[in-house]
């Protein structure tokens, strides 16, 4: 960022070149000001073991560029202050599946791209993934994706309503490989138990990851919940379905001979 004493010829140069003149943020001025929270919903739940680290990283032009322009249309900042109207949030009554960490969106793109009729409510806390999400769904036309920003627990505790969503994938969550830090992992018996009272009888919960370890913790505790059912005969892991789009993630893990093992479990009618 240039000095801002230089600012002024700064931005009369950029005018007549016809390039974007950069904006010098004062002091504790949000880079998005409409654009995702910090922290949105602040103090006002409980402290808590939390399944994520937001992560500080460049956001390039782009993505700057698809945050200003888009948050207000396709944004929502998880502060557990409401109760989602999801036909009215997308605009129609298709099915709805909540994405829980999608990374830099490449999937999740490319997923309601080829099934428009589903609406995917993507959840992150990572700034450029958000934006590169934002972006690559404009790029696309697409109008089936969200964007949330925040504590999914919050979102499905406080401002979900029951029975409202069709599916809920989790794709290569942070696995939190030290044994100390298992607890951190988002797949536990109290999470499926929040997330079976959000889902509608059938849905499907879908997880996937490449950390043998957490594959097998899931499998064990998603089995012994009474509120799910695995769709696998065999009671094991599922192949990767054809709706899951191999990412380049995944690929360099399979690359180095790491095992990608997918878990389909369906909700079950109490």
């Amino acid at each position: 960022m240039s000095d801002s004493r230089n600012a002024p010829d700064a931005s009369q140069s950029a005018h007549a070149h016809g390039e974007p003149v950069r904006h010098t943020r004062a002091k504790g001025e949000p880079r998005f000001p409409d654009g995702p929270k910090p922290d949105p919903a602040g103090s006002h739940f409980e402290r808590r073991i939390r399944s994520f680290q937001p992560r500080r990283s460049r956001v390039t032009a782009g993505q700057a560029d698809a945050l200003q322009r888009l948050w207000p249309k396709w944004g929502l900042d998880i502060d557990g202050q409401q109760v989602f109207d999801l036909a009215e949030l997308f605009g129609n009554d298709n099915p709805v599946v909540l994405e829980i960490g999608f990374g830099m969106g490449e999937a999740t793109e490319r997923m309601a791209a080829s099934d428009p009729g589903t609406n995917i409510l993507a959840v992150d806390v990572h700034t450029p993934g958000q934006g590169n999400l934002l972006n690559l769904a404009d790029q696309s036309g697409l109008s089936n994706v969200r964007v949330g920003n925040g504590d999914a627990i919050i979102l499905l505790r406080e401002m979900l309503a029951p029975d409202s969503l069709d599916g809920l994938r989790v794709y290569f969550p942070d696995p939190w490989p030290k044994k100390r830090h298992h607890k951190r992992r988002l797949i536990q018996p109290e999470f499926l138990t929040l997330a079976a009272t959000r889902l509608k009888p059938g849905a499907v919960v879908h997880c996937a990851t490449d950390w043998e370890p957490y594959a097998e913790q899931m499998l064990e505790v998603l089995t012994a919940h009474p509120d799910f059912e695995n769709t696998q005969a065999d009671g094991g892991f599922a192949p990767r379905p054809d709706y899951r789009p191999l990412t380049r993630f995944e690929g360099q893990g399979l690359d180095k001979g790491h095992v990608v093992n997918d878990l389909l479990f369906r909700r079950v009618q109490r």
